[in-house]
Order: C-alpha cells, then structure tokens, then sequence
C-alpha cells in the first residue's frame, strides 16, 4: 500500500533536503526521479521550499539550510502528537535540542533535535501535511537508516524518546538493527501485511573517516544500475557502487551535485 493518509506516531513519515541552492537540488532530483516541483514559499520570505509530488502527491522538499555551516544533507522527521512534549524527551534522554518547535504556517509543528551522538532528525505533528502521500513506489521515499558509533546508546535514546523497539540481526557480516513502532511482539512482514519495521540502524564504522553520525534516506528504484547511470548525467556522485543484500535488494549510496548523500534500493521480490 503505497498511498497514505496518515502515521502512526513514532513513525518517520516525511524527507526533505536542505542545501544552500534549492532551486537546483529540484532540478537534479525532478530529472533523476521525475518529480514535479513547485516552490510553495510567499514571495517575502527568506528561504525556498520546492515541494516534490508524483500523481499529484507529495512525496519529499528540497529547501534552504535553516543554520549556517550546516553541509547539505537529506533529512528525516517521525511524526509525533506533541513536539514540545518530544523537546522534553529528547533533553531528559541527553539528546540536543537545536531547533524549539514552532508551527509550519498552518501545515503543521516540528522540532530540530540530535541524539546523544549527534545524529540530527525532526519531529513532526501533522495539521495540514501528514508528511508524504505516496510511499514505497519507484522514486519515492522508502526507508531511513541511522549510522551510528553507539548502537546501544541508540536503542536506549530512541526507545524512550519514541518507543522504539530495537531487534538486531546478523547481516552481510555485521549487524543490522530493524526499529519497531510497536507495543506488542515486532512483525517481520511488509506494512501492509502487519510489518513493524519502520527504519534501521547499523554502524558507522564503514564511512568516511570524519563522517558523523547520521539519518541515511532511502528511494526507491525500479533499476538501481540505470538511476546510478543518470544520476552521473545530472552531475551527481556514486558513495558507494551497487551490490546486492540477499533477501534484501539491490541498493547504492549517491551524492547530489551539491554533496548531499542519499540510497536508492531496489527491494527484492517478496
């Protein structure tokens, strides 16, 4: 089911990018995944915010950098009920709050948060926008992935600020952390089949020396291979090639012209 209207709380539901030109981050991802987009700020006002919609839904943003110094990067909220509330949390769980929340013209409310090892994600509570309305299809949003060095840091941070259930697994030689949004036992399955999977969480020890830790956004791809190819003819960059997961899919890191990374996974058949 990849049409939505609505989210559970504690359920990442919306991605947007935010780069120092956002006019041309909607030009590579409108050609690299068909996207239309439409700058929906009023004239005035300080920053651009081009909304991305597939079939005439909103799927992802590409806007300003909200801060200075802060590179261009994809970012994922998790919807919640009250962001105050998940402001308090945060700081009781010894995580930062870097943006208090505040209301999204009418939209709806969100919060700029790190976990204690600096991860940053957003929290949202839905008025107008329930975040993205079309999910899980070729060039949509699928999944976010943190990259963290303390994994049990995690599981406890993000456990009692959403609570999360974390179920580790052996993976490609490591480990791998499904999240669950779930009060009962997790359900390995597709959403539409009962699944509780809702993001994951591996090590960051395979980045880049000086990478921090980080929410990694996941899209879709029907072909892997030929998304890497025109991502190349747009100016983007390959992080990391293509390989194949078993049972998983067929997946890459990339970076935009800009620098900002970002996966695209083509899911295995289920």
């Amino acid at each position: 089911m990849s049409e939505r209207t609505e989210y559970k709380p504690g359920t990442p539901s919306w991605v947007d990018n935010a780069s120092p030109d956002p006019a041309a981050a909607a030009e590579f991802y409108s050609g690299l995944f068909g996207w239309e987009t439409e700058n929906v700020m009023p004239a005035e006002a300080p920053g651009d915010y081009y909304m991305a919609r597939m079939r005439g839904k909103d799927v992802a943003a590409l806007g300003s950098q909200p801060m200075e110094g802060v590179p261009p990067a994809w970012n994922t909220y998790v919807t919640v009920t009250d962001p105050d509330a998940t402001a308090e949390a945060v700081k009781g769980a010894g995580g930062q709050v870097l943006m208090d929340p505040f209301d999204v013209m009418e939209a709806g409310r969100m919060g700029v948060f790190a976990d204690p090892a600096g991860a940053v994600f957003r929290a949202w509570k839905p008025n107008q926008s329930i975040g993205s309305e079309l999910v899980n299809e070729d060039g949509a949003f699928s999944w976010s992935e943190l990259h963290t060095p303390d994994i049990d840091g995690a599981k406890e941070f993000y456990g009692t600020v959403f609570g999360w259930q974390a179920t580790t697994m052996e993976f490609g030689g490591g480990e791998y952390t499904i999240w669950n949004n779930t009060d009962g036992e997790p359900v390995s399955a597709p959403p539409e089949e009962g699944g509780t999977g809702i993001g994951g969480m591996m090590s960051n020890e395979n980045s880049p020396e000086g990478t921090p830790p980080f929410w990694m956004v996941y899209f879709n791809a029907v072909d892997v291979d030929a998304t890497i190819a025109k991502a190349g003819e747009l100016g983007g960059s390959v992080i990391a090639p293509a390989f194949d997961a078993e049972g998983v899919g067929r997946m890459a890191v990339l970076g935009d012209p800009q620098g900002a990374a970002f996966s695209v996974m083509t899911p295995a058949p289920m």
